[in-house]
């Protein structure tokens, strides 16, 4: 049985996934190295968010493709955690064929892939938009079973999850895919191997314990398909549609579309701040309520492309105001901005933006967490943040998973 998983935070952003674990287990969870780097910037505002919150373990604010595969190999990494960018995942036989794959350059899942090969965790668990499922648009599926063969040769079991955070708990419809793999040499993919996947997908599986769901799928959406070996004709050839959930196991995939088994959402009207606490300067102008109006109201405008082409740019209505009494919509980077996916609501009969700390915590954060960096980056790091809560009820299970564990970690290693 472990007393603590060392845990490797990869795109760490302010602490979303170190904060949820943290909450599941601080003594459990040990984070011993965090890498968050944001190109092009002078200012590192996240990285100088987390570091100004966590004390312990070593926190890098350098480009990951720098680091050294050493660093990882002497890490004795448990979990790998991340938040990582949804890119074209396409790859490619190397110049001299026998050297193995090239992806494209720039594409962060690789780092991934190259701390797994030179730590070889037990767990991983990652975190994505859920457009990834769907990717590229003219070949469908493609980047996600590119990933799903990856971990399969690295001899991963992979389970994944689309999870709307205000279906379980939260005060945000924000939707995101969720990736757990883990070794097929664990007491737990043993066990997990008894029972049909489709029992895994919908019962017994990390995240039927962790968020559960009827045990029929939607409009009966279910289906499955065998990876191709070699990842390039999965590159160059394969496409499918991975619907919300799904498990793949020595590249077998079954994958549903799963339904919530009881929505408990927490209304927007109860993380707002106390009216009188609100600076002047969040309450909407005359001109800027006129201006979020037309941005939010309907529309058909004639537009020419860039080719010469005419045609009607057409935008669907919604509502001039926020509903507080339902979970808030998603929260995007541009928050704040005179932009239509702003939320405005509507107190005592003025409106208004969000405030930086209502942004924190409809994602879980306590007040404040950000405080500290100018309020365009507040807003821009809260939109691009995990909800905390899902994190530590993920947390959670990981923990029930590991205490059950006999294998020492060091028998996981594996010859590539």
């Amino acid at each position: 049985m472990s007393k603590k998983l060392n845990v490797v935070e990869l795109f760490a952003g302010v602490g979303g996934f170190r904060l949820g674990l943290e909450e599941a287990d601080a003594d459990f969870f040990k984070t011993v190295w965090a890498n968050q780097w944001e190109p092009s910037k002078k200012v590192q505002h996240a990285f100088d968010c987390y570091a100004s919150h966590f004390e312990e373990g070593i926190k890098s604010n350098e480009d990951i493709t720098t680091v050294h595969d050493s660093v990882f190999q002497e890490l004795k990494i448990d979990l790998l955690v991340g938040g990582f960018p949804c890119q074209d995942y396409s790859v490619a036989r190397s110049l001299s064929g026998e050297k193995g794959l090239e992806g494209k350059k720039g594409v962060l899942f690789w780092e991934i892939k190259r701390v797994l090969e030179n730590s070889h965790p037990k767990y991983v668990l990652l975190e994505n938009v859920d457009r990834l499922l769907k990717s590229p648009s003219k070949q469908r599926g493609r980047d996600f079973a590119v990933m799903l063969a990856t971990f399969r040769d690295l001899n991963y079991i992979v389970e994944w999850r689309v999870v709307n955070a205000a279906e379980y708990g939260a005060a945000q419809k924000r939707r995101r895919v969720f990736i757990f793999a883990y070794k097929s040499t664990l007491d737990y993919a043993e066990k997990q191997s008894d029972i049909a996947m489709s029992d895994v997908v919908f019962k017994e599986g990390f995240f039927a314990k962790t968020f559960p769901v009827t045990d029929e799928p939607y409009q009966k959406r279910i289906s499955m398909v065998e990876l191709p070996v070699d990842i390039i004709e999965i590159s160059d050839e394969f496409s499918f549609n991975f619907y919300t959930a799904g498990l793949m196991v020595n590249g077998k995939v079954f994958t549903a579309q799963t339904q919530v088994l009881n929505e408990q959402y927490v209304p927007l009207k109860e993380v707002l701040v106390d009216e009188g606490t609100v600076e002047e300067s969040y309450y909407l102008t005359e001109e800027a309520s006129e201006k979020f109006a037309y941005l939010r109201g309907p529309k058909k405008i004639e537009r020419t492309s860039s080719e010469g082409h005419q045609y009607i740019f057409s935008e669907g209505g919604m509502s001039p105001t926020d509903n507080i009494n339902g979970p808030g919509r998603t929260m995007l980077t541009s928050e704040g901005s005179v932009n239509r996916s702003t939320h405005i609501v509507e107190i005592e009969g003025r409106k208004r933006y969000l405030t930086p700390v209502e942004c924190e915590r409809l994602n879980g954060f306590p007040d404040n967490w950000t405080a500290g960096m100018p309020n365009r980056m507040r807003y821009f790091c809260m939109g691009n943040a995990l909800v905390v809560s899902l994190i530590r009820a993920m947390g959670e299970q990981i923990k029930k998973i590991d205490i059950t564990e006999q294998k020492e970690h060091t028998q996981l290693k594996f010859p590539l």
